[in-house]
């Protein structure tokens, strides 16, 4: 049988489907992913989502490529990302009808990030090792969404796997190979189900290998800490007010206080003083002065330099060497994209225009207790590479941050996935301190040791040891995952040119 002959039998195993079945398959399959992820975890969801949206992908135009696309990433961004709605209507003062509208739009505009590459995928993919063109794909959809418009990497396929057996893959390359694995896996099941037996190998190979990984990369650098994590549980609702500025003074000092003469180091959330630091100052003293003189204290705060500029920051007291500025900011929350064609919709919609300025890329760790510590502020967690940076030169993790913003909704459980998957790919322990949840602490594996409950004040202590070595990951960053996803990608693509290549020639030699 020639490769033409071939290509039919594939597709007609492939069959077609009605468009409104294949968008609701998609829809589904978008929502699965988002129950393969905290606080479901329901982890084996995710290589079935996968499954669903390639199942017959081959006998799809590419425009209804484009359409299954959307459509899954509709279901993913719809019931993944709800708490968009929560952060613009509870706590921005928006009614409903428009803080509906505007997570609609935000839904349907990210779900163009996989719509496009699943289309362009139809185009110029054949159906040969399309298993592995598709799954490459998949991880170049996601890298598009880690920087384009400033990067959105929310529910990314791999970060659902830190509970499974896939999990070893990370240190080695980080979540971008954790999707790879998963999407491959996807992928070769559907060929399985073919009944083409033969990828049943490269299958079992992906689940096989994690286990014959190293179990550790890294190795304790010195002595444990021991550590107390702050939660304040202040109502983000009069947090900025002058009501919210003395209850933050009052429960922080108070709680700081209570801690106990041996703790090595406090850590306060991020902008847990509701003011900046040059009005804090006097506050800050008087906590420095009531701490042990072998207790360091961090604290999250707003810095203003002297030309205007405000910056989200990390500063310490009582021996703490360096401070961290915020380089990867929240579009639309702490700084505007686009801000001339943008600002007069928020003034329409009556929304306040963010004024924060980004920090270096590149800032030294700071120095704490001993030990040397690399940070990620709320959003920068989410990155994956801005993490690794920061654990090249550091010997523990923290990440402060104000998730007071999703209310009850699933968005802390999915932020503390993403920090719980930082602190594996890099072999590091991890602090999380949050306004109201959920603050944790991490080992060097990604296992949550203690954490805190929600919506009270707490204080969570525990021990974390600082850690040395690099995993491959730390050292190489996301770049290798990347490189291994297009060049499956582009697999297919050198096979679709050949088979045109074949067809061109057959139809010269008739």
């Amino acid at each position: 049988m020639d490769v033409v002959d071939k290509d039919k039998e594939y597709t007609l195993f492939a069959g077609r489907s009605s468009p409104i079945v294949d968008c609701v398959v998609a829809l589904a399959a978008g929502v699965l992913t988002t129950l393969s992820a905290a606080p479901f975890s329901l982890w084996w969801l995710g290589p079935v989502a996968v499954a669903l949206v390639y199942w017959k992908i081959q006998s799809l135009t590419p425009a209804m490529a484009t359409l299954r696309g959307w459509c899954y990433g509709v279901g993913l961004f719809g019931s993944g990302t709800s708490w968009v709605f929560v952060a613009i209507h509870d706590f921005s003062g928006t009614g409903a009808l428009v803080a509906m509208l505007l997570t609609t739009l935000f839904v349907s505009a990210l779900a163009l990030f996989f719509a496009i590459p699943f289309g362009l995928y139809r185009r110029i993919t054949g159906p040969r090792l399309a298993c592995l063109s598709f799954a490459g794909m998949w991880v170049v959809s996601e890298w598009l969404r880690t920087w384009l418009l400033t990067g959105f990497p929310w529910l990314l396929l791999g970060t659902s796997q830190i509970d499974s057996p896939l999990a070893p893959w990370a240190p080695v390359g980080g979540v971008y190979l954790l999707s790879l694995m998963t999407a491959l896996t996807g992928t070769l099941g559907v060929e399985v189900l073919r009944r083409r037996w033969s990828f049943l190998v490269p299958m079992a190979a992906l689940w096989i290998v994690p286990f014959l990984l190293p179990a550790q990369w890294t190795t304790p650098a010195g002595k444990p800490i021991r550590v107390a994590l702050l939660q304040g549980n202040l109502d983000q609702r009069i947090k900025w007010t002058a009501q919210g500025q003395r209850e933050a003074i009052s429960i922080y000092m108070a709680m700081t206080r209570e801690q106990a003469r041996d703790i090595d180091l406090i850590v306060w959330p991020e902008a847990a003083l509701p003011m900046l630091e040059q009005e804090a100052q006097q506050i800050l003293e008087q906590v420095a002065s009531d701490l042990g003189p072998d207790t360091a204290l961090l604290t999250g705060i707003l810095q203003r330099d002297s030309e205007g500029r405000s910056y989200n920051s990390v500063i310490g007291l009582n021996d703490v060497q360096g401070e961290y500025q915020k380089a990867h900011l929240v579009p639309f929350g702490e700084y505007l994209p686009f801000q001339s064609l943008l600002a007069g919709t928020l003034a329409f919609f009556d929304l306040p225009v963010p004024r924060l300025t980004p920090g270096s890329g590149e800032q030294a760790p700071l120095h704490v207790a001993g030990a040397t510590i690399g940070n990620a502020i709320c959003y920068e967690i989410i990155f994956a590479d801005h993490v690794a940076q920061q654990a090249r030169n550091a010997e523990l993790l923290l990440t402060v941050s104000n998730d007071t913003w999703f209310g009850r909704s699933i968005g802390p459980h999915q932020h503390l996935q993403m920090a719980r998957l930082r602190a594996l790919e890099n072999g590091r322990h991890l602090l999380r301190a949050t306004s109201n949840g959920v603050t944790a602490i991490i080992d060097s594996q990604g296992h949550v040791t203690a954490r805190a409950p929600q919506f009270e004040q707490a204080s969570l202590t525990g021990e974390v040891t600082p850690m040395q070595g690099l995993t491959p990951f730390t050292r190489t960053g996301s770049g290798p995952a990347w490189i291994l996803a297009a060049v499956l990608t582009l697999l297919g693509l050198q096979l679709n040119l050949s088979r045109s290549k074949n067809d061109a020639l057959d139809e010269k030699g008739t």
